[in-house]
């Protein structure tokens, strides 16, 4: 006999199976192996990938329910902080000076969140572990892509003016992507795994042109260390740390030109960026409660407004920019985030404060408040720690008796 057809074959769930792996693939290995070569590379991929993850969920539906989903978001302290700074960005245009830029920025920034957003309400609400392995896969092949370019970069970037540009920002990438990948095979019991992903980063940072990715993967490995040895412990320092250092920046370069002064003399570079710092909020302590407005501290670097060796930082560029209002507001989000983060599956918390710790240690090197290729990276990590926590759920089966009861005599 002809044996019947099976009906269980759906060809629009194999297509949205096929497109959300394509998607995952793109974020998870195509878009840090091309960050090395490419600096534009997160921006332009990112969104792609997206569209792709959002297409499959369309068609089978097998995301969280929408609603409950910005209930709990809308809900939150740190989301709702975070709405704070949006809106505050938004205001400062009215009295920033250059608000052609400052708009464009604005509105860069709109599209990330909106982005991460879509992402986050388009990710399945149980994770495949097929789509998962990709993450340290990609990781894995980006690692060894730039300590490739880093032995021989003088012959592959000859030619290239912003080929050492890629490498810092591929390295900040992978300095960032590393503790989701380690955290996924970690709770997956894969220790050796871990270790090789983790060992091919910090090979891949250390042939890299500039310091701030390894420095930063240092100081999440503190992090992760002090987490993983007492946990409450790490994510309590993790959480004030951050926050603390951006509450009181202004203070900062009281603090530390003395300090400066003394190890490196009264004209190292470092000292002097400080010094700038310093007369800034000495001239203008009135406008550490509203801010400059956004761009001003790029934009006035230019024209004169900004000393051209004032730090760039996100300590500054959050308090010049954006005042008290905004300071105080992005603290009480990262704050809450660390701590809320410190809640979830135990077997993530040390990847997470470790990515906490590098993303802002990555942010108060060098890197300004509103770059583009940041924010997608920062908003690429965050659906990444989320895409792994929806991976932790297990399967219990139920104990069935081979034989049945067969009812009680009476």
């Amino acid at each position: 006999m002809a044996r019947s057809p099976n009906t269980t074959v759906d060809p629009a769930l194999d297509a949205a199976a096929l497109l959300r792996r394509m998607g995952f693939f793109g974020l998870f290995v195509a878009l840090p192996v091309a960050a090395q070569v490419s600096r534009r590379a997160t921006v332009v991929l990112a969104p792609i990938a997206v569209v792709l993850l959002i297409t499959a969920s369309a068609i089978d539906r097998r995301q969280r329910a929408v609603q409950p989903s910005l209930r709990r978001l809308l809900t939150a302290p740190s989301f709702l902080a975070g709405l704070l700074v949006v809106f505050w960005c938004g205001l400062t245009l009215i009295w920033t000076p250059f608000p052609g830029p400052a708009s464009e920025r604005f509105g860069n920034l709109i599209a990330t969140i909106v982005m991460t957003l879509l992402a986050y309400l388009a990710l399945p609400d149980r994770m495949r572990s097929a789509n998962l392995y990709l993450l340290p896969l990609g990781v894995g092949t980006a690692s060894i892509v730039a300590i490739l370019i880093g032995l021989v970069g003088d012959a592959m970037l000859k030619g290239n003016p912003n080929g050492d540009s890629a490498l810092e920002r591929g390295g900040v990438l992978l300095a960032l992507l590393a503790w989701p990948a380690v955290a996924w095979l970690r709770s997956r019991r894969r220790d050796t795994e871990s270790l090789v992903v983790a060992v091919l980063v910090a090979g891949a940072l250390l042939t890299a042109p500039g310091s701030m990715p390894l420095f930063a993967l240092a100081i999440g490995a503190l992090a992760f260390a002090l987490t993983n040895w007492r946990l409450s412990l790490g994510v309590k320092v993790t959480a004030f740390a951050a926050a603390g250092l951006l509450a009181i920046a202004p203070l900062l370069p009281f603090l530390a030109r003395p300090i400066g002064v003394a190890l490196f003399g009264p004209v190292a570079p470092g000292v002097l960026a400080v010094k700038a710092w310093q007369k800034l909020v000495a001239l203008e302590p009135l406008r550490l409660i509203t801010g400059h407005g956004l761009e001003t501290a790029l934009r006035g670097r230019v024209f004169g407004i900004v000393p051209a060796n004032a730090p760039t930082t996100m300590l500054f560029e959050v308090w010049y920019e954006l005042g008290i209002v905004g300071a105080f507001a992005i603290a009480f989000m990262l704050h809450g985030a660390i701590r809320r983060a410190g809640r979830d599956a135990t077997a993530l918390v040390p990847c997470a404060m470790a990515a906490f710790a590098a993303a802002f240690v990555v942010g108060c090197v060098g890197v300004g408040l509103t770059v583009g290729w940041w924010l997608t990276t920062l908003a690429l990590t965050i659906f990444t720690f989320v895409a792994v926590e929806r991976g932790q759920f297990r399967h219990k089966r139920p104990k069935v008796g081979l034989i049945p009861r067969l009812p009680a005599q009476g």
